[in-house]
């Protein structure tokens, strides 16, 4: 018996489950399909982020003995049966994908001549087994009851039974809007080395269609960088990474945000050494505990839930539509070509870099699309394409559950839906921006006010049944009937006016 491994490129770590199932350095294979990244038009970054740091691991492979074949090819199964003939695979073993659509692609394979082995993911803290047993003994599936049971389980930040602090959540600390000057660290970038060049080159030359600017391109694509990232942000980051976290900025892209999203989701920085070295970190320098809680949360807490819920939900997760949402993705979301200054500038930054952080993506991003009635299947597509650390696993939950609340309320107890007072509450964006944040309606008012409002006078009578969402709802109360009417008829005028291809 001759025993394979097939590597996937979010999956280069030295431990993965598939190679650590072998006793010897078997043959090993790792391929970039031309067909697989024409499934969206995907970020150029993304597409560079992943074939360097896979060629770079193919490279740190062979420094340890393996014997790495490494096609580009149209497809994964040719190079793959090519690849079982040559070296007599009898056994091809593969970790176990976090996307569920790419285990299907892999159970499909009918055409290799030999058997196929799934080896259990172990690129988590909770196994997708550990929290389906989790999840089955609750009736609600809220990530703050989970987080805590992690913090539990693998004690962080406790002492003893209790949580450090006397506090399971310091988040209320952690909203401050940004006044006067911040003075944000630095962010830590790199040079492309000779393979990166390479890879951009071949991203430069593809024929079919892609977004975003491929160059500069910054980011780290080996675990030694990373693990400088890693550093980078404990030491310049980490500290303050608490009070501002939710803010934004016009020129700030990165704020005290850790970066390190896509390090973890393709292998290179595994997520209990990350939260480890915070908390190391936290107790060595007596650092704040909001912050430090406030980013353990975001490791142990959200990107753990979000996977596990990812794996428990029911097959037609992604077609889930709770409002029947189904209007079309306007085209400034791939141009950025907006005068809503917010959207312009996070979606020009998204273009540069690949990346937002979570406040920008959850309360401007997915907030508009969820107020102007944008289909949760494009916006979902769409985040999938356009993000550096995106995935199916990443993007189901947070777009169709968290961002546009399209599950119904299986993961978030309220829609995330907000007016642009709270964007010009938590940036600066509405000081540049062509409309008013404080107007309703009439040409200058802002259109996150006219799609607030319309959107709860659409759905009133869902939303009544969201406990957290009846105060608001009173408010409609308050408002005359024409100043109702009026909303309504700017939302669909909006709608139209995109459609005709209008600048708004």
């Amino acid at each position: 018996m001759t025993i394979g491994v097939w590597i996937l490129g979010d999956q280069l770590w030295l431990e993965q489950a598939a190679l650590q199932s072998c006793q010897d350095k078997v043959p090993v294979i790792m391929i970039e399909s031309l067909r697989h990244v024409q499934e969206r038009p995907y970020h150029r970054q993304k597409l560079v982020l992943i074939w360097s740091a896979m060629r770079h691991f193919a490279e740190e492979l062979r420094e340890f003995g393996y014997s790495v074949t490494y096609k580009l090819a149209e497809d994964f199964e040719t190079p793959l049966q090519e690849w079982i003939k040559e070296n007599q695979i009898t056994e091809l073993r593969v970790m176990t994908p976090n996307d569920k659509p790419f285990t299907q692609m892999i159970q499909k394979l009918a055409s290799l001549d030999c058997t196929i082995t799934l080896i259990p993911n172990n690129h988590f803290l909770w196994s997708v087994e550990k929290f389906t047993t989790w999840a089955k003994r609750r009736k609600s599936l809220r990530m703050e009851g989970f987080y805590r049971d992690g913090r539990r389980r693998f004690k962080i930040l406790m002492e003893g039974d209790k949580p450090v602090g006397g506090e399971w959540n310091f988040d209320k600390q952690n909203r401050k809007p940004p006044k006067g000057k911040l003075n944000t660290p630095a962010t830590k970038w790199f040079e492309p080395d000779e393979i990166t060049q390479d890879v951009i080159a071949h991203v430069k030359s593809l024929c079919f269609p892609l977004y975003g600017e491929v160059e500069p391109f910054r980011w780290g694509v080996t675990r030694s960088q990373a693990l400088e990232i890693l550093d980078w942000f404990i030491k310049n980051r980490l500290p303050e990474f608490g009070p501002y976290q939710d803010a934004m900025v016009t020129g700030e892209e990165t704020m005290w945000h850790s970066m390190l999203s896509p390090y973890l989701n393709i292998g290179l920085l595994q997520p209990l050494e990350v939260i480890q070295a915070a908390e190391k970190a936290y107790h060595q320098n007596q650092l704040s505990l909001n912050s430090i809680e406030g980013f353990i949360r975001q490791v142990m807490g959200w990107r753990e839930y979000m996977h596990g819920i990812y794996h428990f939900v029911s097959a037609d997760y992604p077609e889930k539509n709770y409002f029947e949402h189904t209007q079309p993705l306007p085209e400034f979301f791939w141009t950025g070509d907006t005068k809503m200054n917010c959207l312009h500038q996070i979606l020009t930054q998204l273009l540069r870099t690949g990346y937002a952080h979570h406040i920008q993506r959850l309360m401007v991003l997915s907030n508009f699309a969820l107020i102007a009635g944008l289909s949760p299947q494009a916006v979902e597509n769409w985040f999938h394409a356009m993000f550096i650390d995106a995935y199916d696993w990443v993007m189901q939950t947070n777009v169709i559950g968290m961002g546009l609340f399209a599950d119904g309320g299986i993961l978030a107890s309220k829609p995330y839906a907000a007016s642009g007072n709270y964007i010009n509450k938590m940036s600066d964006y509405c000081k540049g921006c062509a409309y008013n944040p404080k107007e309703r309606v009439g040409k200058n008012a802002c259109p996150f006010n006219f799609f607030y409002w319309d959107f709860l006078l659409r759905h009133s009578y869902q939303l009544q049944c969201q406990g957290r969402m009846s105060y608001i709802l009173e408010h409609l109360k308050r408002m005359s009937e024409q100043e109702l009417k009026t909303i309504r008829q700017q939302a669909r005028d909006w709608h139209v006016q995109q459609l005709s291809g209008e600048k708004i």
